[in-house]
């Protein structure tokens, strides 16, 4: 069984204020994207096999692989039901450590996998659950719509926003912003208008409206990153704005966009665009 675990972005990000435990509440809106990975999970009959095993492609991940979402995913299921014995195997094409949610969605998608193979038949509530458990942003992969999302990520409500026929154009340098570090430099601060008011309006009038908070702490880090957003703009983004905690920035236009030309005012970095 083979499926595409999608991407998202940030539309806005306000960390409103920092809580006991140690996270933070945030608003923002998470938009999927159609900026896909690979995961094929397969069963396995030998009564002698392991439970699982777990391959990654096209990206080295830094730890055991044990600690890899798609394979929590799998065992947060396993804690509470009866699964067949698999071969999980994921092909990345989402850059990591972008803010782009690639890893959320892989354990997001694995969950909705497992559950069809186990014919477990959990709803889309319960396995919101389970991926809360895994990763902040992860529950919103299950129904992977459009979504006003507080807490720590992990309460969501529907929006109307709708980017259809716009272009979205993504570009990510080589630098990895830490979350932890991220959060570390941020000044948690309720906005001045709720975000849940600016999506509303057209996306023409969100420069100026809608921010990323971290990107302040980012730029000041990073100058090279604050770059990226003036060309997106210069190029004639009607909005451009830095995803989560970085490092991806993404420009939403109009017009239909030329790779090679993005690519091209971008060197050594990760590109994409696509009319949505």
């Amino acid at each position: 069984m083979v499926t595409f675990p999608n991407a998202k972005i940030n539309l806005g990000l306000d960390v409103v204020e920092k809580r006991p435990d140690g996270y933070h509440n945030l608003e923002t809106v998470f938009y999927p994207i159609p900026l896909e990975d690979v995961l094929e999970i397969t069963t396995v009959k030998d009564e002698n096999a392991p439970d699982y095993t777990f391959t990654m492609h096209n990206a080295v991940f830094e730890g055991d692989n044990n600690d890899n979402l798609v394979v929590k995913a799998y065992k947060v299921l396993a804690a509470d039901h009866k699964l067949p014995k698999v071969e999980m195997a994921l092909y990345k094409n989402i850059p990591t450590g972008a803010g782009l949610g690639g890893g959320s969605a892989d354990a997001a998608f694995a969950l909705k996998m497992l559950n069809g193979i186990a014919t477990l038949g959990l709803s889309d509530e319960r396995l919101e659950e389970y991926a809360a458990r895994i990763g902040a942003d992860c529950a919103f992969f299950i129904k992977n719509t459009p979504a006003y999302a507080t807490g720590i990520g992990n309460i969501l409500s529907p929006t109307a926003c709708d980017l259809s026929g716009y272009t979205i154009v993504l570009v990510k340098p080589e630098i990895h912003i830490s979350t932890k570090e991220a959060y570390s430099l941020v000044r948690p601060a309720a906005a001045e208008t709720p975000l849940a008011e600016i999506i509303k309006q057209p996306v023409a009038e969100w420069k100026g409206l809608m921010k990323n908070d971290f990107e302040k702490s980012v730029f000041a880090a990073h100058p090279t990153m604050e770059r990226i957003k003036e060309q997106l703009y210069a190029m004639g983004a009607v909005y451009a704005s830095m995803s989560g905690s970085g490092s991806a920035f993404f420009g939403i236009f109009k017009d239909e966009q030329d790779i090679e030309k993005i690519k091209a005012l971008f060197p050594g970095m990760f590109c994409w665009c696509r009319r949505m």
